[in-house]
């Protein structure tokens, strides 16, 4: 994987985030550091397609959550490519727009191991196999699982950090400690809106 002589070689991570914990910082900062990529977006979506029926926090406060937490980690960037577009959120949308503004660039989506081998359900496949390479990384209690034929990708080695969104929203909700996985800048971010508190 060698960039042009003028394109940048940028990351997407693309994600609910809802919240942003340390496990996505970390696979943000790894594969960044393994491929030294240009810039990292951890790109926030909109309507998230794969969760089409189910509550999830507004995006605007999503992003929040993210621009908090990554405020003072350098070379990670929150996008809002996917909120200023609108609509359903779909990897091929994004990575067009990033080429239509630098045609020469070289860019990288960040998979997990567990929905690398699904990766023919994303919405117009095969033309996103076409234009990105894939950094895949495990997820703890996920076997390593390779995308279909067709898909150029790199393993990533990430450490693990056994979190998900889904636990830390129980935890917010039931007034558990969260410090261990969530930025300070997140639960002073969720707090100050009002974000995952009984009733709401």
């Amino acid at each position: 994987m060698t960039g042009t002589a003028t394109g940048l070689r940028i990351g997407v991570f693309g994600g609910t985030f809802d919240p942003i914990h340390l496990g996505h910082i970390e696979v943000a900062e790894s594969v960044r550091d393994a491929l030294g990529l240009d810039r990292m977006l951890l790109v926030v979506a909109h309507q998230p397609w794969q969760k089409a029926g189910q509550p999830v926090t507004p995006p605007e406060d999503r992003y929040a959550m993210v621009a908090a937490a990554l405020a003072d980690r350098h070379g990670l960037e929150a996008s809002r490519i996917e909120l200023d577009r609108g609509g359903p959120s779909y990897t091929i949308d994004t990575v067009r727009h990033l080429r239509e503004v630098d045609p020469d660039c070289e860019v990288v989506v960040i998979v997990g191991a567990d929905v690398a081998a699904s990766l023919d359900t994303w919405h117009d496949h095969k033309a996103l196999q076409g234009l990105v390479t894939l950094a895949v990384v495990d997820r703890p209690g996920s076997l390593p699982a390779d995308p279909p034929t067709g898909w150029q990708f790199v393993r990533v080695p990430v450490r693990p950090v056994d979190v998900s969104s889904t636990d830390l929203r129980s935890r917010l909700l039931a007034g558990e400690p969260v410090g261990d996985v969530l930025p300070d800048a997140v639960i002073r971010c969720a707090t100050e809106r009002g974000l995952y508190a009984a009733g709401r």
